[in-house]
Order: C-alpha cells, then sequence, then structure tokens
C-alpha cells in the first residue's frame, strides 16, 4: 500500500469515527427530548383533567366539548 492510500485510508477512518460521535450525540439529545415531551405531556393531559373537574364542578360546559364559535 503507498503512503497516498494509507493517507487516504486514515482520513476516511477519522470521518467515519467523527460521524460515529456525532450520531451518538444526537442520538442522547433525541432520547432527552423524547424523555422530556414525554414529561410535558403528562402534566397537559393532568392539567386538562384538573381544569376539566374544576368547569364541572362550577357547573359550566367544558370547552372541550363544545364547537367553536364560528362553526
Amino acid at each position: 500500500m503507498t503512503s497516498d492510500e494509507e493517507t487516504r485510508i486514515d482520513r476516511l477512518e477519522r470521518h467515519v469515527a467523527e460521524l460515529e460521535r456525532a450520531q451518538e450525540t444526537l442520538s442522547e439529545v433525541v432520547t432527552r427530548q423524547r424523555e422530556e415531551i414525554d414529561g410535558l405531556s403528562r402534566r397537559i393531559a393532568l392539567l386538562m383533567e384538573r381544569e376539566a373537574e374544576r368547569e364541572a364542578e362550577a357547573g359550566s360546559v367544558v370547552l372541550g366539548d363544545q364547537r367553536p364559535p364560528h362553526w
């Protein structure tokens, strides 16, 4: 193998290693974001449930069951 071929192979190997590190980092970011989205979704569901209960106790119609006025 010539020196040029070794240099090219070394460059390609470094590039592959950089891409693998970038992929791992992105995977970690996506995992953290998924966990955050799941937590926020749970909190929204809880808040919606609490609001529906509050409206039911007040005797008003739950807005989620009403058609918007422009319909």
